[in-house]
């Protein structure tokens, strides 16, 4: 640093001696700390610089984003794997044409639905033990249009054409269904029953139950009761068995006979007699007792 001199003269009094100088400057230690400070400052100038230049290179800034982060004139692009540490807020998000798009979590994903006053409307939360949705009604529909699936407080309608229960113990309805054909698939049985309760068939215009290629079997514990109120009940059959029938008492002849009559009681109960000239079907009352 340069030296400025000057020369004072005392215009007041005379002085014998000469004239002053003074020098005017940093000297000493301070003119070595102040080095060391301007070296410091520009070292650190230096680094910040690098540090930034560093940043800018990993992080891939360029003038169209940042990183796999682009920006559009639809809005952001962003490619690769992300990772949302809060509430993501978006009008609408899709993938890139032709590939999926995943949703990763460590517990669920929640999808929510507001309205204007912020209140949600909907709600979908994917769990690890469940798939909940939260919503007045919930529908299914085909790429076309066609309802498949719906559910709301008063009623689950299946649109489809039919409805498979693949499940080996069935399905069970703890209230009514109605159907207008209940069937199973080919070359498996049909099967209903109602393991505590009793099970009613009912239809305004009439009831059908067709076995085309198999038997048709109904059991019950107690009783099994065919009623009609204003029509008839018809057994259609080349051949009709009732082989559990109880027998009358019979007066043992030389040959057994083969070949007995169906008997009626008053309370209506069936019973089996030996058949002979006559009807004896009044001899064997006491099966009616």
């Amino acid at each position: 640093m340069p030296q400025e001199q000057y020369t004072h003269h005392r215009s007041t009094m005379p002085s014998s001696e000469g004239p002053q100088v003074y020098k005017v400057g940093i000297y000493g230690w301070r003119k070595r700390c102040l080095y060391f400070f301007v070296l410091l400052l520009m070292i650190l100038i230096l680094v910040n610089l690098a540090m930034t230049i560093w940043i800018l290179k990993v992080m891939n800034f360029t003038i169209d984003g940042m990183g796999n982060l682009r920006i559009t004139e639809k809005g952001l692009k962003l490619e690769g794997d992300s990772e949302f540490l809060q509430p993501l807020y978006a009008k609408e998000i899709q993938s890139r044409p032709g590939n999926a798009l995943y949703f990763k979590s460590a517990r669920n994903v929640t999808v929510n639905i507001l309205n204007d006053q912020t209140k949600v409307l909907t709600q979908l939360i994917t769990g690890p033990k469940a798939v909940e949705a939260y919503g007045k009604k919930f529908e299914v529909k085909t790429v076309s249009g066609k309802l498949l699936f719906s559910a709301d407080d008063n009623e689950v309608v299946v649109g489809a054409e039919r409805l498979r229960v693949l499940g080996a113990e069935g399905t069970v309805f703890p209230k009514s269904i109605e159907t207008p054909n209940v069937r199973a698939d080919p070359f498996k049985e049909l099967r209903l029953e109602s393991p505590t309760r009793s099970l009613v068939m009912e239809a305004p215009k009439g009831v059908e139950i067709n076995a085309e290629a198999g038997n048709m079997e109904a059991t019950c514990r107690t009783e099994l009761r065919l009623e009609s109120k204003d029509g008839e009940i018809r057994l259609d059959a080349a051949k009709i068995k009732l082989p559990r029938l109880p027998h009358g008492s019979y007066t043992p002849t030389g040959t057994r006979q083969k070949v007995f009559e169906i008997c009626v009681c008053a309370n209506g109960r069936l019973f089996l007699s030996q058949a002979g000239t006559g009807s004896t079907c009044q001899i064997n009352t006491s099966v009616c007792l």
